[in-house]
């Protein structure tokens, strides 16, 4: 289920925007995963697209999504797109550019999707306790893997405000619609 959205300028002085929203919205909704690492990750992910993306430059924004599953939470960060694909950069003893090497080692799953309109960087952290899930709430069964992969294809280029398909994440945490009567 989507606990919340939130669309901020791309400007450096909102990151701790983003970062607020998202231990707010933590803070708010019972989805058991570490508030702090996910606050830390959207901050990192956050600057990123306004460093290095379409969003940096005047009128351009990034879209914060996060998203409660049966087991954690999944943040998506949505840019206005670049030439570049997200990079890890390896090298521990740069300046900068520890980001995504963040995201890689304390998000269970990560990945991006890229069209031509933006790029949408996801990371997903299990619950570190077990929440309290609502009877009847869908979501992925206990012991089962879930198996998620950024597929190049899996664009929907006239969707608002989500410009990419849910992850299989988002897809198990939403309920499937009710059959015509």
């Amino acid at each position: 289920m989507v606990l919340g959205s939130l669309t901020v300028p791309g400007r450096p002085e909102q990151v701790g925007q983003a970062r607020a929203f998202v231990a707010r919205t933590l803070g708010t909704n019972e989805v058991g995963a570490d508030a702090d690492a996910a606050t830390l990750l959207t901050s990192e992910i956050v600057t990123n697209a306004i460093q290095h993306t379409k969003s940096g430059v005047d009128g351009g924004t990034v879209t914060i999504v996060v998203i409660g599953l049966s087991r954690g939470v999944l943040v998506e960060i949505i840019d206005d797109g670049s030439a570049g694909t997200p990079v890890v950069k390896g090298d521990l003893y740069a300046a900068e550019g520890h980001g995504l090497f963040l995201v890689q080692h304390l998000a269970a799953q990560w990945g991006y999707l890229r069209d031509a309109t933006g790029t949408t960087v996801w990371f997903h952290l299990p619950a570190t306790y077990e929440p309290q899930q609502a009877a009847g709430q869908p979501g992925p069964a206990a012991g089962r893997p879930v198996e998620v992969r950024a597929q190049p294809d899996s664009f929907i280029s006239d969707a608002e405000p989500y410009r990419a398909r849910p992850t299989h994440l988002w897809a198990e945490a939403t309920p499937p619609a009710a059959a015509p009567a």
